[in-house]
């Protein structure tokens, strides 16, 4: 079987126990994770081949960022070793209408610190049909612009399918560096995955009629911007998450995957919050393997919504579901009636 491959960082996740504030006590929970090793994790539970790049120190933290991986099955050969941190990131869940606050302290990580001639194209693609990177990555500084730039010639001269998670992170660059990157990179880019704001903020691309705090969503507005995205960079297909947030712990949640033709939308899903981190995640995930098992566009977006519906009810960055739990619930078994 041909695998995907995922570049990025993955992170050391701290944060408090349940719904406590920073610091309401003395423990936190320590687990890893970060946009492109989410997707892997969720790509590996659905039986998929899938190595993960990136770069770790070589001590016990970044040992056992790499051995978080490897329990599910990723492949992580191609992780490269030096530098002398692992990013962190700390995770305030919110609830009712207490937002979650994310505090980023990944300074001069290893992956932030990685050269160009760290990463041999050739053989890290050698039997990939798939690569998947978002734009959360080239944000990080130094070398990583033209890393993601490089990865993105390779795959593309090996006609390897390519994906992109748009992610815009105000706190790592600003809109206009954004637009300047990712414009260069998205010229490869076959599959788009955006959202509600990450068009706006990195091209200026806006759904009309649609307001994100007050819980009104056009889809003509969506249809709008997933057209102007293919006609900008003539993409194969754009897919957006849609998200009315209700509150912290209460959200409506559904997709849209357009195809040049046609528009195609999953049903919506009413989530009562666990974890929201890596949701969005867990949808590219979920697409990523619904368009390379075969499936069309209306049952791709359904995969992918249904996974990443699934992801809100558990805790941590990884989605840890199954094709048959995903395709249950995308069937329209969402009961949540116990399994005997």
């Amino acid at each position: 079987m041909s695998k995907v491959v995922c570049l990025g960082e993955i992170m050391l996740r701290l944060a408090p126990n349940g719904y406590y504030r920073f610091f309401q006590n003395d423990q936190m929970q320590a687990t890893f994770g970060g946009g492109e090793a989410n997707v892997a994790v969720s790509l590996a539970n659905y039986g998929q081949d899938v190595s993960y790049v990136t770069k770790l120190p070589a001590h016990a933290i970044g040992q056992a960022a790499v051995n978080s991986l490897r329990a599910f099955g990723v492949d992580t050969s191609d992780i490269v070793r030096g530098g002398e941190r692992v990013g962190i990131y700390y995770l305030e869940k919110g609830a009712s209408q207490r937002g979650s606050v994310c505090i980023y302290d990944r300074a001069h990580s290893s992956i932030q610190t990685a050269k160009r001639c760290d990463f041999d194209w050739e053989k890290i693609f050698e039997g990939a049909d798939w690569f998947h990177f978002t734009g959360i990555t080239p944000a990080l500084g130094g070398e990583l612009v033209d890393i993601c730039l490089d990865a993105c010639k390779a795959a593309k001269a090996k006609g390897i399918k390519i994906s992109c998670d748009l992610n815009y992170r105000g706190k790592l660059w600003t809109r206009e560096q954004a637009r300047e990157a990712m414009s260069k990179l998205c010229e490869y880019v076959d599959v788009c995955i955006s959202n509600e704001e990450d068009a706006k903020d990195m091209f200026g691309i806006e759904a009309e009629n649609t307001d994100i705090y007050g819980g009104k969503l056009d889809k003509n507005g969506y249809k709008s911007v997933a057209k102007q995205l293919m006609d900008r960079f003539s993409f194969e297909k754009v897919a957006i998450t849609l998200r009315t947030s209700i509150s912290a712990s209460d959200n409506n949640w559904a997709g849209m995957l357009y195809d040049g033709k046609e528009y195609c939308f999953s049903k919506e899903y009413k989530l009562h919050i666990v974890d929201r981190v890596g949701g969005g995640d867990s949808f590219g995930g979920g697409l990523i393997y619904a368009l390379r098992n075969g499936k069309d566009t209306q049952q791709a977006i359904e995969f992918a919504v249904a996974a990443s519906a699934l992801k809100h009810s558990i805790e941590g960055d990884f989605n840890r579901v199954s094709v048959s739990e995903v395709e249950k619930l995308a069937g329209g078994d969402g009961s949540g009636r116990v399994q005997r």
